[in-house]
């Protein structure tokens, strides 16, 4: 069976996830940091971009190896498919809760013990770009839960080819697109713009890149159910 995933679908679903406040706010605090040590900006670039790049392969490895799990697990069991949909669908309420009730208590934000641990690894960052890149890996990594349901969604309807090589492009394009809002970010700081500026921005925005996702996700839940039972 082939999935109706077009690369249209794929497109949409990658630049709503890419605005995602959780991925852009990291990415302005690590900046700032290195800007607040002075940081020339040569440097301040390079350990941006390395940064990125372990963001970027973290995430597509990550989809090549969840893809054939997905695969499997979808062969094996309808019910194991829904149950997929479901999780990505109760994402996408608790994302419409921030839009509608925002509150203290947020399933779809990084834990407050990695964000420590984020801050605390920041400053061990000097020159070393080889930490810098496992900075980024880690950072990918905690940010599932906040970033990883629409990751999940796609995933999923990809799992009906399993790993082909259109799918492999289409992973590929994918986290290019995610990326690309962290490149702005870059550029802006590498430029001198204000880090107060950026994180305003960001607030202001946050609850309509709630809201974006949540109804993104709950109509790719929706989508992933009727495809499966119609």
């Amino acid at each position: 069976m082939e999935t109706n995933l077009n690369i249209f679908v794929l497109i949409g679903a990658a630049v709503i996830d890419s605005i995602n406040p959780c991925a852009i706010g990291v990415m302005i605090f690590l900046l700032a940091y290195l800007v607040k040590t002075n940081k020339r900006a040569h440097a301040l670039l390079l350990h941006g971009l390395v940064y990125l790049a372990a963001v970027f392969l973290t995430y597509l490895l990550a989809g090549l190896l969840l893809l054939p799990v997905i695969q499997s697990l979808r062969n094996f069991s309808v019910n194991a498919y829904l149950a997929i949909a479901a999780v990505v669908g109760i994402f996408g309420i608790f994302e419409l809760k921030e839009f509608f009730a925002p509150g203290k208590t947020s399933f779809v934000e990084i834990p407050p013990r990695y964000s420590r641990m984020i801050k605390n690894a920041s400053e061990k960052m000097l020159d070393n770009y080889a930490f810098t890149f496992g900075l980024g890996v880690f950072v990918a990594l905690v940010e599932l839960p906040c970033t990883g349901a629409v990751y999940l969604a796609v995933l999923t309807l990809m799992s009906f080819s399993g790993v082909t090589l259109s799918n492999v492009v289409l992973l590929l394009l994918y986290n290019l697109i995610f990326i690309a809002p962290l490149i702005v970010v870059l550029v802006l700081f590498y430029r001198g713009f204000s880090s107060a500026k950026l994180k305003k921005l960001v607030q202001r925005y946050k609850p309509y890149t709630r809201l974006l996702t949540g109804l993104l996700l709950l109509t790719l839940a929706g989508w992933m159910v009727a495809f499966i039972l119609l």
